[in-house]
């Protein structure tokens, strides 16, 4: 029994948040914003949209695309760091619930931007173990709840949205999930932080007049990780699988930078047309940012049946991860 990657959808929120309204908030300029990022605007959640309502809408738009009901999915794992609440109840269980799923197992992962691969590897150890036969993995964060707005190095990378996937038990090899790479080194987890609440700095009048419930990021030290990082790992397991990065029609990397994604893209040889970006019009949507990129190219047509992916990503903990696999899903009319 193997693991396929069987259909993706993704949700957008629909405000927009441009260089233009951040050069009202802080001392930026657009031409500034797009010459470090790519970045020209994100989309920021309604003050009353949590991260589980846009990952319900993408969920759903996955189930339906897979051809499944609600009742067929047996596992549900959200990744997030942004989760509805603070420890529990996990959010994959406010998704089910909202979705129609019962007595499911669900639960939410921590991997920040590698969230989504790492919940691909959890849904394909599931699957060819035979516990179950069609995971729902999501992605989802509502980043501007931990942005302060008034940091001009952080607020103009993060914003909001989800992607989710279904992944379902097949027994064609040819559609099956190649191969995944993850890892961690926890030794540099001071380079992107979340300070608090937490065991370490609890919640507190204290907390709040420092911000330590804001994220916090080593810029320049992230950047020079992140490509090499990422460089090397997709390097080994192009490698691992005798394919070379020519034959590879989607690289669709995490969106977070565009100088990020083009020193990797140039590392590894690719074309422009092998790159996928979407870093432009959605920012950096940590676990979300890799299923919303893949829905674009499905919605556009750009997507087919049998099509190669290679994903890769780089995010807090720090968390790393890259995956090649054929996309099973249906062609998109």
């Amino acid at each position: 029994m193997y693991a396929k990657f069987h259909s993706i959808g993704a949700y957008v929120p629909s405000k927009v948040l441009s260089n233009a309204d951040l050069e009202k908030m802080v001392d930026t300029t657009d031409e500034w914003i797009i010459k470090r990022t790519g970045i020209k605007e994100r989309h920021i959640a309604q003050s009353d949209e949590v991260t589980s309502d846009m990952a319900v809408k993408a969920s759903i738009l996955a189930i339906q695309r897979a051809g499944l009901d609600v009742s067929d999915i047996d596992l549900v794992v959200c990744a997030t760091v942004t989760p509805d609440y603070f420890n529990m109840p996990a959010t994959a269980c406010i998704i089910s619930d909202k979705i129609g799923i019962k007595n499911v197992q669900a639960f939410d992962i921590s991997a920040a931007c590698s969230g989504f691969i790492y919940a691909l590897s959890v849904a394909k150890a599931f699957v060819e173990s035979g516990m179950k036969k069609h995971v729902l993995i999501i992605g989802a964060e509502k980043f501007s709840s931990i942005v302060d707005y008034t940091d001009r190095t952080i607020c103009i990378l993060f914003g909001d949205g989800a992607g989710a996937a279904v992944i379902s038990a097949t027994e064609d090899k040819n559609e099956a999930l190649i191969d995944i790479h993850a890892s961690a080194d926890g030794s540099y987890s001071d380079f992107l932080v979340t300070p608090a609440p937490g065991a370490v700095h609890p919640a507190s009048q204290e907390v709040l007049d420092k911000g330590l419930n804001f994220v916090q990021m080593k810029g320049n030290e992230t950047f020079k990780l992140a490509v090499k990082t990422l460089t090397k790992d997709v390097k080994d397991i192009l490698a691992k699988n005798n394919i070379e990065s020519k034959d590879i029609p989607h690289f669709i990397p995490h969106q977070a930078n565009y100088r990020i994604i083009k020193a990797v893209g140039d590392a590894l040889k690719m074309t422009k047309e092998q790159v996928v970006l979407t870093v432009g019009k959605y920012g950096n949507t940590s676990a979300a940012s890799i299923p919303m990129a893949i829905n674009d190219i499905y919605e556009s047509g750009r997507l087919k049946k049998g099509d190669l992916m290679l994903l890769d990503t780089f995010g807090g903990g720090l968390t790393w991860a890259s995956a090649l696999l054929p996309f099973a899903g249906e062609t998109i009319e």
